[in-house]
Order: structure tokens, then sequence, then C-alpha cells
């Protein structure tokens, strides 16, 4: 497979790992995303990257439907806003929420 599909196919493994652990095997509950927080964004690689009011916006912005807990959808959401802050930490950037010329980010 290439980085890419095994990028997705992780994400897709590690929700259902952490999902699976009570009835509802297609929601995570408060507890289940606690849990896969704390066991799966540890490397200080990622840690130096990615700051933690990042990963506390994703958290806050899971929950989208109210319910109290987060499906798939929400996660993977969640997951794409941690690869957009990781990108920008990488590359120096700072936050923008807007957008650059030609409709991509600053």
């Amino acid at each position: 497979m290439t980085k890419l599909e095994k990028a997705i196919v992780a994400i897709v493994e590690v929700f259902e790992e952490y999902a699976g652990t009570d009835e509802k095997k297609s929601q995570l509950s408060n507890a289940e995303l606690g849990q896969l927080i704390k066991a799966q964004l540890t490397s200080p690689e990622f840690k130096d990257k990615v700051d933690p009011e990042n990963i506390k916006e994703a958290m806050e912005e899971l929950d989208k439907n109210h319910d109290g807990e987060v499906n798939f959808r929400e996660f993977s959401q969640c997951i794409s806003g941690l690869a957009r802050a990781y990108y920008m930490k990488k590359h120096g950037k700072e936050k923008s929420r807007g957008r650059g010329k030609g409709g991509q980010d600053k």
C-alpha cells in the first residue's frame, strides 16, 4: 500500500479499536475518546508540531450534532484539523482561517 493508503487505513482502524470497547461500535464515547487521545497523540515529534491548543480546539469541535458521542465523520474532521495544524507549524506558518490567492490556505 502507498503511504496515503496506509494512513487512511490506520485512521479507520484506530477509530474502530477505540469505538469498539463498548456496545456502540460506531461511536466514540467521551471515555473512549479520552483514551484514544491519551494513547495515540504522544510522540515528541508530533507534540513539537501541534500545540495543545490545536488538540483542544479539534476536540471541542468534534461533537457537531451534540449527541455526547463522536461518530466517524466527526472524528475524521478532527483528524483533518490536526493534520492542518501539523502542516502549518511544520512550515512555520501562522494559524489562519482565511484563504490565500487562488483559494489555497495561506
